[in-house]
């Protein structure tokens, strides 16, 4: 089956991007190089290109009802423009997928979901909306979307898009109009430093794109350093950090379960792994020297495997080797030495905390 392409696919071509397949789609991995493009977002401003991302927009008198069920944070009672990160999760408390839930106004939602897991999120979120007075619209094929991150993104968005931003707080959002369109404006972002998310149709992301590479103060960044970005400040992928397999209790992700709500997918069995611990955890490990840690390598305690590496790179902001691994919990505490094996050879290593980076968002 061909991979579908973004609506600024021609554009990335013709600015000679690296293409390649991710979670269906062709996209960019790098245009000048991940590094260039890692630190154009932590000094400056970058823009990437995420319309490869689901959308679902839910309403009826039983939204906020529904999105509680199927999701592991608590929407109840929030303010319209509030955003919310957490999980949809299987009743054994696997994960479907992570995403954002935004309270667009009362009994309205848009839900963002991770590109490769579209087809199966639309299906599980049709399939739990039966018992509820709701409507799911899929858009996916409607939204286009941008990221512009970085510290200098703020005034990037306000002149050179024209897009009012300064008075959005960290997780919130606003609908904006223009060109008899509706435009969702969030301050959200998958970098660790302040930058903002913006949806809308195809024709407005082309042109809002167009605008950004032609006023100079904003480089185009490709799926490559969107990784490293992620990765060093400890921000999970599916498919990596969390899975079927990987609930997120095992992620570390339980501030983003709200066990004292009422019952949602998942509950009892994430509530049990809290309370009665889980066999492995998601952990990070710094090793010594430059050698590189990959995803699916195994992580060694006196020489019997014990886990294996979910990410790894050498971090490009912090300059070290460094990666996130799935190990059994007994090793999971910060200070353990553990090896890693690359290829033939083991590289010591040691636990530490998954935040390699500091976070620089807005206050």
């Amino acid at each position: 089956m061909e991979n579908k392409k973004t609506c600024l696919y021609d554009k990335h071509v013709a600015l000679g991007a690296l293409m390649q397949p991710f979670a269906g789609f062709e996209m960019p991995i790098q245009y000048s190089s991940i590094q260039e493009e890692h630190f154009a977002v932590r000094q400056a401003c970058g823009v990437f290109d995420v319309s490869h991302m689901g959308e679902v927009i839910v309403s009826g008198a039983d939204a906020e009802k529904y999105i509680n069920y199927i999701f592991t944070n608590d929407v109840a009672g929030a303010p319209d423009g509030k955003i919310f990160y957490g999980m949809m999760c299987y009743p054994d408390g696997g994960t479907v997928d992570d995403l954002l839930v935004y309270k667009i106004m009362n009994n309205n939602y848009f839900v963002v979901i991770n590109a490769a897991n579209i087809d199966k999120d639309v299906e599980w979120m049709r399939k739990q909306a039966e018992k509820f007075n709701v409507i799911l619209c899929h858009k996916s094929e409607y939204f286009g979307q941008l990221a512009v991150q970085g510290p200098e993104s703020e005034g990037v968005v306000e002149d050179v898009l024209g897009l009012p931003c300064k008075d959005l707080a960290f997780y919130t959002c606003k609908t904006l109009d223009r060109f008899d369109e509706t435009i969702y404006l969030s301050r959200t972002g998958y970098t660790g430093e302040d930058g903002f998310e913006i949806y809308g149709s195809h024709e407005f992301i082309q042109e809002a794109w167009d605008k950004l590479l032609a006023s100079g103060r904003c480089k185009p960044c490709g799926l490559g350093c969107r990784d490293t970005l992620r990765f060093e400040v400890g921000l999970p992928l599916y498919g990596d950090e969390l899975s079927q397999d990987i609930s997120p209790i095992m992620a570390g992700l339980g501030f983003f379960v709200k066990l004292d709500k009422e019952n949602f997918i998942g509950k009892e069995a994430l509530k049990a792994q809290k309370e009665n611990g889980v066999e492995r955890k998601l952990v990070g490990i710094e090793l010594e020297g430059k050698a590189i840690p990959r995803h699916g390598y195994s992580v060694l305690k006196d020489g019997e495997t014990v886990g294996e590496v979910t990410t790894g790179y050498h971090c490009l902001s912090v300059d070290k080797s460094v990666c996130m691994a799935l190990v059994d919990s007994r090793f999971a505490k910060l200070g353990t030495p553990l090896d890693i094996q690359i290829r033939k050879k083991t590289f010591p290593g040691i636990v530490v905390k998954k935040k390699f980076y500091e976070k620089h968002y807005k206050k």
